[in-house]
C-alpha cells in the first residue's frame, strides 16, 4: 500500500471568458495543483473555445501547471505553437490522430509532458500499449465537448483497468501513473474514481459553481486521499 498524490485541476472551461485572468487566479488563491485548459476546434467536438493567444494570456496570470488539453484534429501540427503559450502538458485524443507515437514524441522533443486521451466508448483494450510512452492518461467521463454531462458509471470499469495495467507493466514504480478523469466531476464521482484508481481529478461546472472554491478543493482533496492499492482486482472481478 502506498498513498497517492491527489492532484486537483479545475477546468477554466466553465469560467467566465470575459475574466479569464481572474479565474486563473482564483483558481491558483483557491488551492489548486494544475489548471485545466480545454481547446476545441468545433470538428473533432462541435463546440469551438480557444486558442494560443488565450492560452499565453492565461499563463501570464497564473504560475499553475497548464495541463492543455487538445480536442482537435491533426494535433501535431499544434503542438509547438501551444508548447510557446505556455503549456506545461498537452494532452490530445487518442481518436483524432493516427499519429499517436509520433505526436507523444514531438510534444516530449518540446521538452513537455505528454497526455493521451480516451473517449468513453473507445475499447480500453488500447490503453496498454501507450501506457509506458506517455506521462498520464485521461479518461474521459463523459463524451467530450460541453460542460456540465452526467457522469457515466461504465467508465470506472476503464480507471480500474487502467491502473491495473499500469501495475502489470510496472509504469509509475516511484510515484503512481496519472490516470485523469474529466467530465460530471463531483465530490460523489471524484471519490468513486479515485478508489477505482484515478489520482488527477477535472472539474469545471463543480468547482466554479461552489460558494467557496477553496473549500471544494480542499474537500475534494480529502475525499480523493486513499491508501493505493498496488495490484487491485481486473474489472471482471470487482463486485
Amino acid at each position: 500500500m502506498k498513498k497517492a498524490p491527489i492532484t486537483i485541476c479545475p477546468s477554466i472551461l466553465s469560467a467566465d471568458f470575459a475574466r479569464l485572468g481572474e479565474a486563473a487566479r482564483k483558481v491558483e488563491e483557491a488551492g489548486a495543483d494544475w489548471l485545466h485548459v480545454d481547446v476545441m476546434d468545433g470538428h473533432f467536438v462541435s463546440n469551438l473555445t480557444i486558442g494560443p493567444p488565450v492560452v499565453a494570456a492565461i499563463n501570464r496570470s497564473t504560475n499553475l501547471f497548464l495541463d492543455v488539453h487538445l480536442m482537435m484534429y491533426n494535433p501535431y501540427d499544434y503542438v509547438e505553437r501551444f508548447v510557446e503559450a505556455g503549456a506545461d502538458m498537452i494532452t490530445f485524443h487518442f481518436e483524432a490522430t493516427e499519429d499517436v507515437e509520433d505526436t507523444i514524441d514531438y510534444i516530449h522533443r518540446c521538452n513537455v509532458k505528454a497526455g493521451l486521451a480516451f473517449n468513453p466508448e473507445t475499447p480500453m483494450s488500447f490503453i496498454p500499449k501507450y501506457l509506458p510512452l506517455c506521462d498520464m492518461v485521461l479518461l474521459m467521463t463523459v463524451h467530450p465537448g460541453f460542460a456540465g454531462q452526467a457522469f457515466r458509471e461504465e467508465v470506472l470499469d476503464k480507471v480500474r483497468f487502467t491502473r491495473s495495467m499500469c501495475n502489470k507493466l510496472g509504469v509509475g514504480k516511484e510515484t503512481p501513473f496519472l490516470i485523469e478523469v474529466d467530465g460530471g466531476i463531483t465530490l460523489e464521482t471524484a471519490k468513486k474514481c479515485a478508489e477505482a484508481g484515478a489520482n488527477v481529478f477535472v472539474a469545471g461546472t463543480y468547482f466554479f459553481g461552489h460558494p467557496n472554491m477553496k473549500t471544494a478543493i480542499h474537500e475534494m482533496r480529502e475525499a480523493c486521499s486513499h491508501d493505493f492499492v498496488e495490484k487491485p482486482k481486473p474489472p471482471e472481478e470487482v463486485d
